[in-house]
């Protein structure tokens, strides 16, 4: 008969079977339980390795982390591959996954600063590709593998766009006159550095990825706060979305939802009051309003998806006082363009991505109440879309009509 769950010992015994059972054990039960009891008082208790989850030890946890930040500082194709794809598994958490024993991604020592130099990495080297001129070839040292990107060992494969430069580098080797031989040189040795197009190809697919690392981790509680207050990260943000234009797509986008879920612990104040970061970056020149400039060109962008991320995030950023310095100057540029949104023709993310950021706009400023109920169009439109509340969803007719609201307790 097996004994009470929870007895068993220190033996390669079954769960719910007790240490001290055995086929010559003659004693009664009562006996018996005592004796598991009193065993088990005395010996450990079942380590936590036990069941469905697994915990894994701090120091491997540690050593693995380590091991990522150094693959992301090799710069090697390779190491750059397995460590983004390890971030990606690790950044994706479900919100009841409680893993306290494990240190947040974005505290750990050089691993935020290391994704955010791979994007940096990409955009030294971005370029808008029907201006850009050709990349020069890289000769020094053709024949041995440095990084993995392109085509470093296989320089004279038949698809690569800059054979005609390698091969009027070969005629200058095999025997011409010293002037051209001179201007071949130069044009060789230009380039020492650049990669050939399916190198930049490559990093720019490892680009995107930090990116969705970065994206997936702002969603995480734990990691919001330390990014918000990471200059570098806010600053690289910030400059991808100054190049929407020629920038991926799918890194602009990245990095409009990251600041987006960064925006309730974002203060716009870490731009001009945090002397220590500008003696640490005296190259920098990011500054609050350049940061609105860029958020405005995004709520202007014809992409749904960016227009909305950026009304959002501006009806966050706004809830807090003390950015409202910062970006109450803007409000007659943006209040035109969120009216325009608030129309039956656009999605309904982006009605109710600024039927939202109004709300927020009209209840913290009196400014912004009355420029909303003098105009006539604008109200024309909110009331609009209170009549027609079988046709939104329910929270942004609410939202609408409080916006009403508090334009309606102004006397002017």
């Amino acid at each position: 008969m097996a004994g009470p769950p929870g007895a068993g010992g220190g033996s390669g015994q079954k769960r719910g079977r007790p240490a001290t059972a055995n086929a010559g054990n003659s004693a009664n039960h009562v006996g018996h339980v005592e004796n598991a009891t009193a065993g088990a008082a005395h010996q450990p208790s079942p380590g936590p390795n036990l069941g469905p989850s697994l915990q894994v030890s701090h120091n491997f946890a540690e050593q693995h982390t380590k091991r990522i930040v150094m693959a992301l500082q090799s710069g090697l194709k390779g190491e750059l591959a397995w460590a983004i794809n390890a971030l990606t598994l690790l950044s994706f958490k479900e919100k009841d996954d409680t893993r306290k024993d494990a240190t947040p991604l974005a505290k750990v020592p050089g691993l935020l600063d290391s994704l955010l130099q791979v994007i940096s990495e990409w955009r030294d080297i971005a370029h808008e590709r029907m201006f850009a001129k050709l990349s020069r070839p890289r000769l020094l040292g053709a024949d041995q593998p440095y990084t993995g990107f392109g085509l470093e060992h296989e320089i004279y494969i038949p698809d690569d766009a800059l054979l005609h430069v390698r091969a009027a580098a070969e005629r200058n080797a095999q025997g011409a006159d010293a002037t051209e031989t001179k201007e071949g040189w130069c044009w060789d040795e230009e380039g020492l550095f650049n990669l050939d197009e399916i190198g930049r190809h490559e990093k720019q697919i490892c680009a995107v990825a930090v990116s969705n690392v970065l994206r997936n981790m702002s969603f995480m509680p734990e990691n919001e706060s330390f990014m918000a207050q990471h200059r570098g990260c806010l600053e690289t943000l910030i400059t991808v979305l100054e190049d929407h234009e020629t920038e991926d797509e799918e890194l602009v986008t990245n990095s409009t939802e990251t600041l987006l879920n960064l925006a309730p612990f974002l203060c716009l104040k870490i731009f001009t009051n945090n002397g220590n970061n500008k003696a640490n970056n005296p190259g920098s020149s990011m500054s609050d309003k350049r940061m609105i400039d860029a958020i405005m060109t995004m709520l202007s962008s014809p992409l749904i998806s960016w227009h909305c991320n950026a009304a959002e995030l501006l009806g966050r950023l706004v809830v807090n006082p003390d950015n409202e310095s910062s970006i109450l100057p803007f409000v007659p540029l943006i209040f035109p363009r969120l009216v325009e949104l608030i129309s039956t023709e656009v999605s309904g993310d982006a009605l109710a991505a600024a039927v939202a950021a109004l709300l927020n706009f009209s209840e913290i400023n009196t400014d912004c109440r009355l420029r909303l109920a003098g105009e006539r169009w604008a109200v024309g439109r909110l009331l609009r879309v209170v009549g027609s509340w079988n046709h939104h969803p329910q929270e942004v007719c609410r939202k609408a009509a409080l916006t009403l609201e508090t334009a309606l307790f102004e006397e002017q």
